[in-house]
């Protein structure tokens, strides 16, 4: 009740997988394993034969949190959570070679370690529930409804294709995120390798630092300063930026066909509309996703085109701005949920979808016009004149046929295309 982000919470629920993830508790954590995960790796290539557990516990994050903020015992507060970490694997470990514990490293090698595996996870729930999402798409729907161009009447399609097209972008976007790296570093304070080339020249640092690296199961990159090249994460941030302006599309789209009564919404018992107008039944799912993805392209965005930029060797203004990643993922996901809930709670108006189609004939006109292409002149300034800005009737359009000095085959092709038929290779599609 006195969270100040909803996401936790009022939508804390809804993005518990995340919060797990991206919480203060959980990336401190993974920072600590990662350092652990390091000792382990110089105790081993320097065969120092002294090993630390991996096991981590609630009190052991805690005990971190303590010496960054209020020291422990004879450790002043370190007012700097990587330093923290360090000073807790001495306390909790009495090793005989403790100060091998973070050795030739600067913290922003830990840090960018734990943040892309950790991201690498978050980002595989965001793609889990896409594929949620798009299972929940009724691509088989075959219901049909007049098209809209420019906010206009146009031709027929089903509200079948039209989700299709919102699932085939969704995985073609989703097919770019598989394949993108996620990057790791681990070459000291301004990129150089120096310390540890200083301390242990018989190793090649570049080789040992990568076979680290690839441990994690991420990406290596050499070449950076203290900090990974932001652009690495910007690939990942720009591709969920892509999906999530898809998904605004399709959350706009399918709030219009409510608002137009050609989609119905299933009536949830005890559910309140309004508070003042009982009849109401909101489309608040796509809403709520619609607001949502606006504010979670806004912080990728913002991750995405600031990350790359850290004047000279690094400033840390990149610390805080990585701290809302989980945010970012998490109204996400948050987005992709009431998506889900609302595309389930709808089903086509189908006495209206029908009258309406057969209410508006001048949908044929495209097909008139382009078979007449084929036998007379300026058919299209033909069935312009006849239609343009007015109510016709099919009547209309099969009199304008008669009059026409084409073969009679032809003018009985036409007279029997009905609207609810010009479908094109919408089956086949």
């Amino acid at each position: 009740m006195k969270s100040i982000c909803p996401l936790d919470g009022r939508y804390q629920d809804s993005i518990k997988e995340l919060s797990d993830i991206f919480s203060e508790d959980s990336v401190l954590k993974r920072r600590t394993l990662i350092e652990i995960k390091y000792f382990n790796f110089i105790s081993n290539l320097l065969n120092l034969k002294e090993n630390i557990s991996e096991e981590l516990t609630d009190k052991d994050i805690l005990l971190i949190k303590q010496i960054e903020i209020k020291g422990y015992k004879d450790i002043p507060a370190t007012n700097h959570d990587g330093k923290a970490i360090e000073y807790f694997l001495k306390i909790k470990y009495n090793l005989k070679n403790k100060e091998y514990i973070h050795i030739g490293l600067t913290t922003e090698d830990i840090t960018n370690l734990a943040l892309s595996s950790l991201l690498k996870e978050g980002v595989n729930i965001l793609k889990v529930t896409l594929n949620d999402l798009i299972s929940n798409l009724k691509v088989n729907d075959k219901n049909r409804i007049l098209g809209r161009t420019h906010g206009q009447i146009a031709n027929i399609t089903t509200f079948g294709h039209q989700f299709l097209i919102f699932k085939k972008r969704i995985e073609t976007e989703l097919k770019i995120l598989n394949h993108l790296e996620f990057n790791g570093k681990l070459n000291g304070s301004v990129g150089t390798y120096s310390a540890l080339k200083f301390a242990f020249p018989e190793f090649n640092w570049i080789n040992e630092s990568e076979k680290f690296i690839k441990s994690l199961d991420l990406i290596p990159v050499k070449h950076t300063t203290q900090v990974l090249n932001g652009e690495c994460y910007s690939r990942v941030f720009h591709s969920i930026i892509r999906i999530n302006l898809i998904l605004l599309d399709l959350s706009r789209d399918v709030w219009r066909y409510i608002s137009d009564k050609w989609l119905i919404q299933k009536v949830k018992e005890g559910e309140v509309g309004s508070s003042v107008m009982p009849h109401k039944v909101n489309p608040i799912d796509f809403e709520n996703a619609e607001g949502n993805l606006k504010i979670a392209n806004s912080l990728l965005s913002c991750l995405a085109n600031e990350l790359p930029i850290s004047r000279l060797q690094r400033d840390l203004s990149d610390s805080t701005l990585k701290r809302n990643i989980g945010m970012s993922l998490g109204y996400s996901l948050l987005s992709y949920k009431k998506l889900i809930k609302g595309l389930g709670k709808i089903e086509p108006n189908i006495t209206l979808l029908k009258e309406l189609i057969e209410t508006h004939p001048e949908v044929l006109g495209e097909a008139y016009q382009t078979e007449l292409r084929k036998h007379i002149d300026n058919p299209y300034e033909l069935l312009k004149k006849a239609s343009r800005g007015k109510e016709i009737t099919i009547s209309d359009l099969h009199k304008l046929v008669d009059e026409l000095d084409i073969p009679n085959n032809i003018k009985e092709k036409l007279k029997k295309l009905k609207q609810k038929d010009y479908l094109g290779e919408i089956n086949q599609l």
